[in-house]
């Protein structure tokens, strides 16, 4: 049976809610359009997060960010969004999420954003953010 598009993300419990450990991802296929123009913008999601007590499905992610290929979204505000909905579903202690557009009109734009749970204090390494003067789609710009 074929999968189709979701708004629903799925989480299970924590397997060691205990204990901090970081939990990366690299999303490199989502898409959405400008809402100006109608044409697609394409761009690389990199996701870092500390769970509490719960994780997020993988297939449920994949459905829920296929979802956003038909709508028209400023790179801004639908950034926010992911981190906001992720927060919604998992509440974890820490979420940080980088998305990297590809070029438009010349400018690649790189849009970070993160939650922290008031109070918490990482236990394990976080690891730095890199902006990179090009997509990971490109080699760095000399």
């Amino acid at each position: 049976m074929p999968a189709h598009p979701s708004r629903t993300l799925e989480t299970f419990p924590n397997p060691s809610p205990e204990r901090d450990y970081l939990i990366h991802m690299e999303l490199p296929e989502f898409t959405c359009l400008c809402p100006k123009t109608g044409q697609p913008d394409f761009a690389w999601l990199s996701l870092d997060y500390v769970p509490d007590q719960a994780n997020v499905e993988l297939k449920s992610l994949k459905l829920y960010l296929w979802s956003f290929r038909n709508e028209g979204a400023f790179h801004e505000a639908v950034t926010q969004r992911i981190l906001d909905d992720l927060v919604a579903a998992t509440q974890p202690r820490f979420l940080r999420l980088l998305s990297r557009w590809n070029v438009r009109g010349g400018i690649f734009t790189h849009v970070l954003s993160e939650h922290r749970q008031e109070g918490w204090q990482p236990r394990c390494s976080l690891p730095p953010v890199h902006f990179a003067g090009a997509t990971p789609w490109a080699p760095p710009l000399a």
